[in-house]
């Protein structure tokens, strides 16, 4: 008895003294172990493609000493068996908060709160630019989260502020839980930005995505200048962007497309980002792929929708239904591709997750080696820390995992994590094997004792001589067995405790307190040898993945469509040239351009489509759209945002681009809104659905701004609130537009006067506000200007006089009719609506005779939709200005053609059917005219990208993809995984006055 009391007594001081080892310790009370450490018979991951059998490891003081099959051991070495174990290289998480305390978003203020300028000095004037910043300086070691990392095999993360557009710096933490002085590597490793304002601010810009873009070129210009010594004040903020350049410069993209814009700055600027995907990379790859960068991936792969309800089912776009099936290829699409990646536990809901997501993403084809590169030595790269982490090489730190085999075999069980050469526990390596079946007796009575399950979580089955189930709890920590037995089963109380220590698995004993009070003595005594039952569950396969589609929504082409070599013949042609409206001809198309008009056209190569009792005309120009536009159609953060451009925000995947194909348009002006006089700029693109946002771009296309009169700029609209922006009245207006135009002015000329003579004029600092406004004045770019008051009409054009430069496009101009022949005396053209009237106060005045006035007056008139809904008919939008205006059809038909083309001036290349242009053609079912016409298929550039056949094929292969999707989900609910429950994404239709927060 005296014996099994000691035996209990040193072992409980032996867990309490082993446990004390995985808490901070006072240094001045601790004497750190100097001697090695030698683990012997291990299979050693040198590097991920290095790997040693039957090996030692030898560390001391932190850092590897030596690896390999002959390495001597020093006498003085603590030596560690690992026979049948594997050691691998910590894992490295480069992008996380951790110790970090996340920012505090402001409460959304109302915009009389918002501020246009920042009271800070001697910092940047924005304030979502805090480069300043440094992550060390908040950094505060957070044990609780380094332990979840520590348990997912992690040894080193980076961290830092996730806060702004410019972040400020990172640093490097090693998860050393017992050694304080050394948990920090690398103050300073990294420099951050992103996309984001930042959430303490209540600074009105950026408030769209195209600030934010326009903010960080700024940004980069003005550090140039800074840098050579141009100002006479001190910038902190510029101070620590020049200091940090030389740090690794992380960019948060978050989203396929912007990493591509990401990308796009840093060749602007000549940067080298490392991009922090989002884990959608695999739907534009090839586009990724070209834009040579290394990534930051994370694995938070979405859980299945539980589409129990089918109405509720009903609700989930086929896009985030195929998002679910198809992002655990991300990480295959992306390794395949040859890019070089880095994985995260960014954005997982639980750390614990990422073993799990990273087992599913192996499962699809993610290659095993490839998987432990992205943990290991590609993030040790990615750093220039190759030298101290990410391998196991002489001199790198003691950062290792101890397991019981292969990393990512789902039954590998992870015992110890090492970092810094400390040791964290994460399941016991000397754990006995205790399963089998035994002969337990207690005191005077025996029973039979069956041990099964895991030999972490053993589970326990007593049975009495009688053949009677007896109620036990069991538990097994560190080779210590507790068990409790229900002794009576009419006597609640009546439990019996038994507790021992195993050192022999064979035969095993320890004390008993009985349900009386009594103490005796316990045995175990094995009589068979556990024997694992095989496993004949086959693996389960992954659900077959869905094709990815160009792009990867609702209506995407299985592949990327290219040009063709099209005969139409009989058409009807509505040529808008001199020849009119065609019967019976034929018009052949070649390499994307219109090559011959006629009758009885032969070309052998030539798909002949038969276009007898059909219209053939040149494709429908849009010249006001907002639709395809990320994160925000107004910078509404200053009174004058010229240095936006919508080229930087075309969102390739909305699916108004197809809706507007079927309505046969090929090209729109996606226009900035009118929040603001002077906007940001426009892009004028061609519908070329499945292409990338940098493809749909109308190549050398015009320069276009966008401008706005009237209720909007001045706010009148912004709801029941004071607003503090100027302008707030109509003359506070055309104020903006002189003073602004006054500064271009000033601002062209410093730069005239500097380019004449560089070496004695200090050079001016580059303003892309100024600047695009300097090329207005230079007539290298038009205005569009939303308008509707004659008053305001006649003051713009009175500004632009006084200036020497004429507006180019008076969009919605519903009181055109009154000033026709003033515009016709400026020279500007006219983008209306056909019959919108009484919608707001200043149209009330707005009349459906308002274009044919225009027009009969010389003016190049068009109708625009600047609505999601309406651009899909502007057809029959058309036809109104023969009902209204007894306009002939053929010219009605150019107020949507030729006309925009000519707004934009683009019509030498598109807008009418005419040999050497664009193939950029629509064939009607009918008059185009008329309300029953359907656009049968849309070309563009001799591609079709709407086909009325193929687009009900693909309505049907839609509806069989869902039904695919559905099943898969409902298997995952059934084998009790995880669901979310369906929710309808509200997707916001922007228009001119369209204001949110980005």
């Amino acid at each position: 008895m005296k014996k099994n009391i000691l035996l209990l007594l040193f072992g409980l001081f032996l867990t309490k003294t082993f446990a004390q080892d995985y808490f901070p310790v006072n240094e001045s009370v601790h004497n750190k172990n100097n001697n090695y450490t030698a683990f012997i018979n291990a299979s050693i991951y040198v590097t991920p493609t290095q790997k040693i059998e039957k090996g030692t490891f030898l560390i001391q003081d932190g850092k590897v000493i030596a690896v390999g099959n002959n390495v001597k051991i020093p006498k003085n070495a603590i030596t560690i068996n690992l026979e049948g174990k594997t050691i691998y290289p910590s894992f490295i998480d480069i992008y996380t908060s951790f110790g970090i305390e996340k920012p505090r978003k402001n409460l959304t203020p109302g915009r009389e709160e918002l501020s246009y300028d920042t009271k800070k000095t001697g910092h940047y004037w924005n304030e979502s630019i805090l480069s300043e910043l440094n992550g060390y300086e908040t950094f505060k070691y957070d044990q609780p989260k380094a332990e979840e990392l520590l348990k997912a095999g992690f040894g080193v993360v980076g961290t830092h502020i996730h806060d702004g557009v410019a972040q400020g710096t990172g640093l490097l933490v090693a998860l050393n839980n017992t050694d304080g002085k050394n948990q920090i590597i690398s103050n300073k490793i990294t420099n951050h930005f992103s996309f984001n304002r930042s959430a303490l601010t209540n600074q009105a810009y950026p408030s769209s995505l195209m600030g934010s873009m326009a903010l960080l070129r700024q940004m980069y210009f003005d550090l140039d200048w800074y840098k050579k010594g141009n100002s006479d004040t001190k910038d902190l903020s510029l101070e620590a962007l020049n200091a940090n350049e030389k740090l690794i410069q992380i960019f948060a993209s978050e989203d396929k497309l912007n990493s591509l814009r990401a990308s796009k700055i840093a060749k602007e600027f000549g940067l080298n980002y490392i991009l922090k995907g989002s884990g959608n990379e695999f739907e534009r790859i090839e586009e990724i792929k070209n834009t040579n960068s290394k990534f930051i991936i994370p694995i938070n792969f979405p859980e299945a929708y539980d589409v129990s309800n089918p109405y509720l089912s009903n609700q989930i776009e086929l896009a985030d239904m195929r998002f679910w099936n198809q992002a655990p290829t991300n990480l295959k699409v992306l390794s395949d591709n040859g890019i070089l990646f880095a994985l995260t536990t960014d954005k997982l809901k639980k750390t614990e997750d990422f073993r799990t997501n990273l087992l599913k993403a192996i499962k699809y084809g993610f290659d095993k080696t490839k998987a432990l590169e992205a943990l290991t030595t590609v993030p040790a790269v990615l750093l220039g820390k190759s030298n101290e982490i990410g391998s196991l090489k002489t001199g790198s730190f003691a950062n290792f995992i101890i397991t019981s085999g292969e990393i990512f075999d789902e039954k590998t069980i992870l015992y110890e994590n090492w970092v810094q050469g400390n040791k964290y526990v994460i399941n016991d390596v000397n754990l006995k094997d205790i399963r089998g079946n035994y002969n337990l007796t207690i005191g005077n009575e025996t029973l039979k004792w069956k041990i099964d399950g895991t030999a972490e979580a053993p589970k326990s089955e007593i049975i009495t001589s009688d053949a009677k189930k007896v109620k036990n709890t069991f538990s097994v920590s560190k080779n210590w067995i507790s068990l409790l037995i229900k002794s009576n089963d009419t006597i609640k109380s009546n439990f019996s405790r038994l507790t021992g220590f195993v050192e022999n698995t064979n035969n095993f004993f320890g004390k008993a307190e009985l349900y009386n009070g009594n103490q005796v003595n316990w045995t175990a005594v094995k009589t068979a040898t556990f024997v694992a039952v095989k496993d004949t569950v086959k693996p389960e396969k992954p659900n077959p993945i869905i094709p990815t589609t160009f792009p990867n929504v609702a209506f995407g082409n299985t592949e990327k469509l290219t040009a063709q070599t099209l005969l139409f013949k009989n058409a009807t042609v509505w040529t808008n040239e001199k020849d009119g409206i065609l019967t019976e001809a034929d018009v052949l198309i070649k390499n994307g351009k219109i090559v011959s008009i006629g009758k009885n056209l032969t070309d052998a190569s030539a798909t002949i489509i038969d276009a007898k009792g059909k219209h053939l005309t040149s494709g429908i120009i849009d010249e006001h759209s907002h639709i395809a536009i990320s994160k925000g159609v107004n910078e509404i953060g200053h009174n004058s945002t010229a240095e936006v451009t919508i080229e930087d925000v075309v969102n390739s995947e909305d699916i108004n681009i197809y809706r507007d194909l079927a309505g046969g348009v090929t090209i729109s002006q996606l226009l900035h809104g009118s929040a603001n006089p002077i906007g940001g700029r426009s892009a004028i693109v061609k519908w070329k659905w499945g292409q990338s946002p940098d493809e749909m771009l109308y190549k050398n296309q015009p320069k276009f701004i966008k401008f706005a009169l009237g209720e909007n700029v001045k706010q009148s609209n912004w709801g029941n609130i004071n607003p503090t922006r100027f302008p707030q009245t109509r003359m506070g207006v055309e104020q903006v537009f002189t003073d602004y135009f006054q500064r271009a002015r000033e601002y062209d000329e410093s730069w005239k006067k500097f380019n004449t003579n560089p070496k004695k004029e200090k050079a001016p600092r580059v303003d892309l506000e100024l600047q695009t406004l300097a090329e207005i004045l230079n007539k290298k770019r038009f205005i569009t200007c939303h308008s509707y008051v004659e008053s305001e009409i006649l003051m713009l054009m009175n500004v632009a006089d006084k200036f020497n430069f004429n507006v180019n496009t008076f969009t919605h101009i519903l009181e055109g009719y009154k000033v026709a022949d003033k515009m016709k005396e400026h020279g500007v053209g006219a983008s209306t609506f056909s019959d919108w009237w009484a919608y707001k106060f200043e149209v009330n005045d707005a009349i459906p005779f308002n274009g044919p006035i225009m027009h009969n007056e010389g003016l190049v008139v068009a109708y625009n939709s600047d609505d999601a809904e309406m651009s899909r008919r502007l057809n029959q939008e058309a036809a109104k200005a023969v009902k209204y205006g007894n306009i002939p059809e053929e010219e009605a038909w150019k107020f949507v053609t030729l006309n925009p083309a000519k707004l934009l001036h683009i019509d030498d290349k598109v807008g009418s059917i005419k040999v050497g242009k664009d193939a950029d053609l629509v064939l009607w079912s009918d008059n185009p005219l008329s309300v029953y016409a359907k656009a049968e298929k849309t070309i563009i550039e001799g591609v079709v990208y709407y086909d009325i056949e193929k687009d009900l094929e693909k309505q049907e292969a839609i509806t069989r993809e869902r039904n695919q999707l559905i099943g898969q989900m409902l298997q995952e609910k059934n084998k009790g995984m995880s669901t979310q429950d369906p929710t309808k994404k509200e997707k916001k239709e922007y228009h001119c006055d369209t204001l949110e927060q980005y």
